[in-house]
């Protein structure tokens, strides 16, 4: 397949790099050529075009070192269509920039290109608007005659121009018979053309078939960015799509960002303004949103996620997330624990049952299991230069306001006095207090507003 080499996308990132749903729309490609059961895929591009180091495994590369158009891009795979040849294979012929082509489009286009004992088998469709593609012209027996190209119309007659079967730019070719035509394609304005090859081809007496088709995504190529918005928006609901199939829920699919390879169990809500990308894993009878945002992270069943962002986190079955709520990397959520408004948690595990309802922060902790952290705690992780840990015990219940200065250690069914700074161990079932006694200072209000007068 030829990686492209627009430059519209004014960027310098390589433009079959840049993503669709989540994953570079090379990769598209790459996995529908796989899925249809493609033995070695390889990808095209000019040398230091950074894809050597971008491609999945498996993935070969083919730098086209000379030449301009699809057709010398083709013939910078030379080697590999030699060794498809000895191998009695198809080339099939695809676009790095289109990535919404599908396996299922591919091997109709093989199956066709089989049926036909063609040499070349061309994918077209008669759905979309013909004006700029090039015309499908078919001989008496239904086979193509030629390609009308019609960048040009008013040199193109009108007979022609009505024709609305048009050449989608995806091709399955015997690889001796695509080599020894594309060896012949003469350069016009500096380029060779793949396409070059039909009229070729047709001088020997050789097939060129068709596969029509009604499926005219992979008809949508990336020239620049706004290219990039609709095939991502058709991607997208695509992708919905599937999830609705497959029994989850979208209150307003509209509204929803969903990277390719998310996971979302049967049962499951999806509500207004979610984004979930590359690497979530979410259970059944799920409940996520409004406006929550998790990035490869992993939900079990049951978990309710409201207003909310997770990164990188693990949350047990029952749990309840938010609103409002911030969970780091290697935050651990149990089964049934609630991690409430405004609390953050990084590198910490909140145990089965445990709640830390609000307004707290829980960074490098444990917190046992069934405990219940007040408003206001902070567990201060940080002594400057090294990170330490705070371990709060089982059926702990701490007050509000009360500051673990780690490593501390608070044991099974403690508690804490409120407005307490922790910075000793408390003994498990024993009541931890470290505040200042209070005391009142009378008539303090009457002189400050005498002192305010004086001045």
């Amino acid at each position: 397949m030829a990686a492209g080499h627009g430059t519209r996308m004014r960027s310098s990132l390589p433009k079959v790099l840049h993503a669709v749903c989540g994953r570079p729309m090379i990769e598209w490609v790459i996995d529908a050529a796989r899925e249809a059961g493609a033995e070695r895929v390889v990808c095209v591009a000019r040398p230091g075009s950074g894809l050597d180091r971008a491609l999945p495994a498996g993935t070969e590369l083919a730098e086209q070192r000379a030449g301009e158009g699809t057709g010398a891009a083709v013939l910078a795979a030379r080697n590999q269509i030699e060794a498809a040849s000895a191998e009695h294979g198809d080339v099939v012929v695809l676009s790095g920039d289109h990535p919404l082509v599908t396996a299922e489009l591919l091997r109709a286009l093989l199956a066709r290109h089989a049926q036909r004992d063609a040499a070349a088998t061309l994918l077209t469709t008669d759905k979309l608007d013909p004006t700029g593609y090039g015309r499908i012209l078919r001989d008496a027996y239904g086979d193509v005659e030629r390609l009308v190209e019609t960048k040009y119309p008013e040199h193109v007659p009108a007979s022609e121009l009505a024709v609305r079967e048009i050449n989608l730019g995806s091709y399955a070719f015997r690889p001796a018979d695509l080599l020894e035509a594309l060896s012949r394609v003469a350069e016009t304005d500096g380029e060779r053309y793949l396409t070059g090859v039909f009229p070729l081809l047709r001088e020997r007496e050789c097939r060129i078939a068709t596969h029509r088709t009604d499926d005219v995504r992979s008809a949508l190529g990336v020239n620049d960015r706004a290219d990039l918005m609709e095939v991502e928006r058709v991607a997208r609901l695509d992708l919905i799509e599937r999830h609705a199939r497959a029994g989850v829920s979208f209150s307003a699919p509209e509204t929803v960002y969903l990277d390719a390879d998310v996971e979302i169990g049967e049962d499951t809500t999806i509500a207004p303004g979610v984004t979930l990308t590359a690497g979530t894993r979410i259970g059944r009878r799920c409940t996520i949103g409004p406006q929550t945002t998790i990035h490869g992270s992993t939900l079990g069943e049951r978990v309710h996620a409201a207003h909310s962002q997770l990164v990188e986190a693990e949350v047990a079955a029952g749990a309840t997330i938010g609103p409002f709520a911030y969970l780091r990397p290697a935050a651990r959520i149990g089964e049934n624990a609630k991690v409430g408004s405004f609390v953050e948690v990084k590198n910490a595990h909140v145990g089965r049952g445990a709640k830390v309802p609000h307004l707290s922060y829980i960074g490098d902790a444990e917190i046992g299991e069934g405990a219940n952290v007040g408003a206001g705690n902070i567990t201060a992780n940080y002594d400057g230069r090294d990170k330490h840990r705070t371990h709060i015990g089982r059926n702990v219940r701490t007050g509000v306001d009360t500051a673990f200065v780690a490593p501390v250690q608070v044991g099974d069914g403690a508690y804490t006095g409120a407005g307490s700074v922790i910075v000793d161990d408390v003994p498990a079932g024993a009541l931890g207090i470290a505040r200042s006694r209070q005391r009142n200072v009378e008539g303090y209000a009457e002189r400050a507003s005498e002192e305010e007068e004086a001045e």
